[in-house]
């Protein structure tokens, strides 16, 4: 995403690496110091004005990795100050349904949990969470079934939800008690 060719994550993280007694090392580790030069690919980064294109003209699909009580707006942001709920026309595939331990689930279950979510891994899809951090989950999880996102947002719900501007969608939308008419 910002130009590093190599990547590789540690399947099952640190713990895994320390339960199968594989060796570790202490102290201070000195390497040759070497230039690392980013080469951002554009299209990856979904910006807002994107996010708000894909989802006004359907033209992609957000996903929405976040807990589901958070993306139904029932559970408190953890960010201060952070309205609840969700980008209206986003879909739901909370982040649990797509690890455990440490490393991804089968793609079995990768697969379940992206339709159980409604999304349709045919179609363009741009991953997003609460900051743009467990989005990437999300895109492993669809590189492992060999279908890679169209980019990931970045900003996520942090940056919408936090604009008074943009509307949100509560999950369920509580019904108004008659005579009263609610706001769109």
């Amino acid at each position: 995403m910002f130009g590093a060719q190599k990547v590789f994550i540690l399947e099952g993280g640190l713990p895994r690496w320390k339960a199968e007694g594989r060796p570790l090392e202490s102290g201070v580790v000195k390497r040759a110091p070497r230039t690392f030069s980013a080469r951002q690919a554009p299209a990856a980064v979904a910006s807002l004005a994107e996010v708000k294109a894909a989802l006004a003209d359907d033209a992609a699909q957000v996903v929405d990795v976040r807990p589901a009580d958070r993306f139904r707006g029932e559970a408190p942001e953890p960010r201060a100050g952070l309205r609840s709920g969700h980008m209206p026309g986003a879909l739901n595939v909370p982040y649990t349904a797509l690890i455990e331990n440490g490393a991804l689930v089968s793609s079995e279950r990768i697969a379940q949990a992206l339709a159980a979510g409604g999304v349709d891994i045919e179609k363009p899809i741009i991953a997003s969470c609460g900051s743009g951090v467990s989005a990437a989950t999300l895109w492993l999880a669809l590189d492992s079934l060999g279908k890679a996102p169209q980019s990931l947002y970045d900003g996520s719900w942090a940056e919408w939800g936090s604009r008074p501007i943009f509307r949100s969608s509560p999950w369920p939308k509580p019904e108004a008690p008659r005579g009263v008419t609610r706001e769109p």
